[in-house]
């Protein structure tokens, strides 16, 4: 597969592409086009229920693995390797929880305003970094589904 990578873009690494499950795909076009079309899928089933374990770990996993499941062997699991932005891969669970808890906290105890809690739990979840791919987007469809389920808002124009 030819991937050029646009600027800021996170590379994967050789054996992160081996997970590719469609070997028909050879472009970096190609694959936005598979994973955009995955990532409806998981936008209409994440819009069409209400979550109770939405800030946990295990939705956070959920939500990568609904969003690239028929694109990636890998969706859904935690990154294994250090990647150009993020923490150490060792770390990811246990900041990850840390983020869910603390969202919970700022959201019983009205800490910050509705839109600043989703900010503070996206800029962190993108600051983790949790997965090898994917990142940027599962953080936005994230935070929309905090501000829509949460504090019935809409959800953000990114």
């Amino acid at each position: 597969m030819d991937i050029i990578y646009p600027a800021g873009a996170t590379p994967l690494d050789p054996d992160e592409t081996e997970g590719l499950l469609l070997s028909h795909i050879t472009t970096r076009e190609e694959l936005n086009q598979w994973e955009q079309l995955n990532i409806g899928d998981a936008e209409e089933w994440a819009f069409s229920r209400n979550h109770k374990d939405l800030l946990s770990q295990t939705f956070i996993c959920r939500l990568h693995k609904k969003m690239f499941i028929k694109v990636w062997a890998w969706a859904g699991q935690f990154r294994k390797s250090m990647k150009n932005i993020g923490i150490q891969p060792w770390q990811i669970s246990e900041e990850v929880n840390l983020l869910c808890r603390d969202t919970s906290a700022w959201i019983k105890y009205a800490t910050y305003p509705p839109d600043e809690i989703c900010i503070r739990f996206h800029h962190k979840l993108v600051w983790i970094h949790p997965f090898v791919n994917g990142n940027g987007r599962h953080s936005r469809l994230m935070t929309d589904l905090l501000s829509k389920q949460i504090f019935g808002n809409d959800p953000f124009t990114w």
